[in-house]
């Protein structure tokens, strides 16, 4: 009997641990806040969102509130979104416009705030090609989740026209309740935790994940503007550097800029390792040509070839980074102009351009050209053993004779001159 007593009380306490244990395991919904312009650093703190989500079974609210950014960035996150093996729910808290729709349409569950919006994409540069692969995006990632295709397009190409909806010549922005109506969202709700109700999360954990210091920097340094700025500061801070002697402000000044710009990059995982290491190589290259290696060959011209490779390869964008490069020389240039006399009075410009002139008046002369002596006829007025001097119509000459020893006051005429050396030989008296 008392057996079968401690066999109850083991059978509740187990139950008990169970429902316990049950209660306990809410699921954990992770909101990532998508703010600002979308550059490649918030790709970078989505895909770690996502896979701290993975890890712990959660799921992934994208709080959305921008203007829009960078289509590629976008066009990341969409598809780490797509790739994701965890629920993802996209509030739209104030608008989704341009790059933030593009997110928004990735997700498989859309909520939208009351007088939110969401759409506003046309592209820039307003070009064919442009237009006609971004409509592709929006319209694949409506199509994923069954949305309408034509709506989608429409947010991106005005010349989609759907009766009743959006006119010819227009961009289509949709508001909340519009959305909700053409089945662009899923719901609207005034709040995260409604939605999440309405969802069917009866108990969660919300868990806000904000990026750390290193996502910071890299979402900073990643925005278009930035990056052109930090690339030009840090050539141009080497350019100032190279007319000054020593190593002072400009210089140290450049060496950040840049570290900023590859740095913000390598966090955000827009490149490796090695696209920093051929950058550096190709620095090096070019301060062994100016300051160790006489004129400009070889490794200047591998050097300039690895610094421009290593900015396009960081860019990751081809036009973009021609872009960006040519704002860079554009700006180097005009720098180079207005510092011209400083720079050509530089330690470094006197060596690899030779300043040195003989003039006359520095008390330099050119050789003289003694090919009209040939034929003519001189005395020696020394004795030439075989070099000597002679007198040819009243001016004296350094000679030499084309033969043995030749006495003074001797007749001499001028049978070669090669440069500045006359060679003469003794004439016979008759």
């Amino acid at each position: 009997m008392q057996r079968m007593h401690w066999t109850a009380a083991l059978v509740l306490l187990c139950l008990v641990v169970v429902l316990s244990s049950g209660a306990a395991a809410a699921p954990v919904v992770y909101r990532l806040p998508i703010q600002g312009e979308i550059e490649p650093g918030l790709a970078a703190f989505v895909a770690r969102g996502l896979a701290l989500a993975e890890r712990s079974n959660g799921a992934i609210l994208l709080d959305i509130n921008t203007f829009g950014g960078r289509v590629d960035a976008a066009t990341e996150i969409k598809d780490l979104i797509f790739r994701a093996k965890v629920p993802v729910i996209a509030y739209v808290s104030e608008r989704a416009w341009s790059a933030g729709a593009l997110i928004a349409l990735a997700a498989p569950k859309i909520a939208m705030a009351p007088g939110s919006s969401m759409g506003a994409a046309e592209p820039r540069p307003m070009e064919e090609k442009t237009v006609s692969a971004l409509r592709a995006e929006f319209e694949a990632a409506a199509e994923r989740w069954g949305r309408d295709r034509r709506l989608a397009g429409a947010m991106v190409d005005a010349s989609i026209v759907i009766e009743g909806v959006s006119e010819e010549g227009k961009i289509l922005t949709l508001s909340a309740h519009d959305a909700l109506e053409y089945g662009m969202a899923d719901l609207v709700a005034p709040s995260i935790h409604q939605a999440l109700t309405e969802l069917g999360y009866e108990t969660y954990e919300l868990v806000e994940l904000k990026p750390h210091w290193a996502e910071h920097i890299a979402r900073f340094v990643t925005q278009s503007t930035i990056s052109s700025l930090l690339l030009t500061l840090g050539f141009l801070g080497l350019v100032f550097e190279v007319t000054t002697p020593g190593w002072g402000v400009p210089g140290t000044t450049g060496l950040i800029c840049l570290a900023l710009f590859f740095g913000g990059r390598y966090i955000a995982g827009l490149m490796g390792w090695e696209v920093i290491l051929l950058f550096v190589a190709g620095l090096i290259l070019i301060l062994l040509e100016l300051f160790v290696i006489p004129g400009f060959g070889l490794a200047g011209i591998l050097g300039l070839l690895g610094v421009f490779g290593s900015v396009i390869l960081a860019f990751g964008d081809l036009q973009t980074a021609l872009i960006n490069l040519s704002v860079v020389l554009v700006v180097t240039i005009a720098a180079v102009v207005l510092l011209w006399r400083r720079i050509t009075n530089s330690r470094l410009w006197q060596r690899i351009v030779l300043s040195h002139s003989e003039t006359p008046q520095a008390g330099y002369r050119a050789p003289a050209d003694f090919r009209h002596l040939v034929g003519k006829q001189g005395m020696a007025i020394t004795p030439l053993r075989p070099a000597g001097t002679c007198v040819i119509d009243g001016q004296r000459y350094d000679v030499v004779s084309d033969g043995g020893f030749v006495t003074a006051h001797t007749k001499v005429e001028v049978v070669h001159v090669e440069g500045t050396r006359v060679v003469v030989r003794a004439v016979k008296e008759d």
